[in-house]
Formats: structure tokens, C-alpha cells, sequence
């Protein structure tokens, strides 16, 4: 039922938004609102979190109908415990040995998309704020990229799209915050936050685990169905 994932999606962005003031809080007080009216702020601030949000849904769509041929492949169980297993070496790999792995086509990816936004905000007006807030939905994020192996174990798009779509709203209550009460979000508190990733992290980890092994258990493991149908056989 879509609903799920609509609880589930606005759940997980208020639990991130903890790291997003974290990582993305010193983006947000970066905004340049100061050239412009006082009646227009709150909607440039606005625009911004909207035009993450509609970055966050598109990569759903994406992730979803990457997850959806998974599914009608029949090995979406294989592929849930399978991502779980990987997000606990890529953590063992950075909180242990203090090593990240990234493909450099990544990085190359996310430094053109740093360019961009520097170009995006020379501009002037409200309007480049929605397109600042897209690009800043590529960035690298821990949380988006657990958001997006929740995505890929989807077994319809639209659960995919709606699951990112509402994380993108969850996170926004706290990034206000941040960019109207940034005095009040010291760099000691926002370390503090991004403290809770690898917990997060590693909690995921294992439901994704927990859901490959198919244990029947509502919500974090239920039974998946295969979408292949039973070949007739004659009798």
C-alpha cells in the first residue's frame, strides 16, 4: 500500500534531517538572500528545498525502475540482503580502515555539479534558488544514498518515487530551521548530529538484510512475492 512508504519516506527525511544540518547546514546559511527583498526570502528559501525534493522523487523514479526489473526478475530477495551487505563493508570499510570508496566517474560528477551551482547562483531573482536546490539534490549524501537502496527494493515505481519524494519533505522542517535560526546550530552541534550516520546506517543495513531472508515479519520483513507466475505445467 502506498501509504507505507509515504510514513516511511516522511519518517526516514526527519531522522536524516539530523545529518542534513550536519552536512548541508553551512550550504544553507551560504544562501545569498541577502540581495533580496525581505517579503521574498522565505520564498527563495522555499523554492530551495522544493527543488531538492523534485531531484530526490526524479532519482526514485530512476532508482524505481531500476528496482521494478529487479523485482520482475524474480531476484529482488537476493538483491535486498545484498545491498545491506554492501553498505556494511563500505562502512567498515571508511569507520575502520578510514577509507571511502568512490568510483572516480563520481567524483568528477559531483565536482561538475558543484560548478553548476556556483554558476546557478550568479544569477539574480528567486528563481535561481529552485534550480540551486536540484543541483544540491546530487550532491553526495550518506542518507540519500540509503534513501535510494530503499527505493531500488520497491516493487512498483510509483512506491519509489512517493518513498523519495516524502524523505525530501521530511528533511525540509529542520533545513528551514537552519537557514532562518542558523546562530542556534553551532559546528559543535551539527558534528554532533552527523555523529548518528553510521548508526543509521548500519540499522538499514540490517533491515535490508532482514528483508532478503524473508522472515514474514510486517513492515521489516515481509514475505516478497516474486511477480513470475507459475509456469502451467499439464496433467
Amino acid at each position: 500500500m502506498n501509504w507505507q512508504f509515504l510514513i516511511a519516506g516522511l519518517t526516514f527525511g526527519l531522522v536524516s534531517s539530523l545529518h542534513c544540518v550536519g552536512m548541508c547546514g553551512p550550504l544553507s546559511l551560504a544562501l545569498p538572500m541577502q540581495f533580496l527583498y525581505k517579503s521574498q526570502r522565505m520564498l527563495a528559501l522555499l523554492l530551495y528545498q522544493i527543488g531538492r525534493t523534485v531531484t530526490y522523487a526524479s532519482l526514485g523514479l530512476v532508482f524505481g525502475l531500476a528496482g521494478h526489473k529487479v523485482y520482475v526478475a524474480g531476484f529482488q530477495q537476493w538483491f535486498s540482503a545484498g545491498i545491506g551487505v554492501l553498505i556494511l563493508f563500505l562502512l567498515a570499510q571508511y569507520w575502520v580502515f578510514r577509507r571511502r570508496l568512490q568510483p572516480g566517474f563520481l567524483t568528477r560528477f559531483y565536482i561538475a555539479v558543484q560548478k553548476v551551482m556556483m554558476a546557478i547562483l550568479k544569477g539574480r531573482g528567486i528563481s535561481p534558488f529552485f534550480f540551486f536546490g536540484m543541483a544540491n539534490g546530487f550532491l553526495p549524501c550518506g542518507m540519500v544514498y540509503i534513501a535510494l537502496a530503499g527505493a531500488l527494493i520497491t516493487t512498483q515505481v510509483q512506491q519509489s518515487v512517493l518513498f523519495m519524494a516524502m524523505f525530501g519533505l521530511g528533511t525540509m522542517p529542520a533545513m528551514v530551521a537552519v537557514s532562518l535560526f542558523g546562530q542556534f546550530f553551532g559546528v559543535q552541534l551539527r558534528n554532533s548530529f552527523r555523529k548518528i550516520v553510521p548508526v543509521l546506517m548500519s540499522v538499514v543495513a540490517l533491515i535490508l538484510i532482514m528483508r532478503g531472508m524473508n522472515l514474514g515479519i510486517p513492515f521489516i520483513s515481509p514475505l516478497l512475492q516474486s511477480s513470475q507466475s507459475p509456469v502451467a505445467g499439464c496433467h
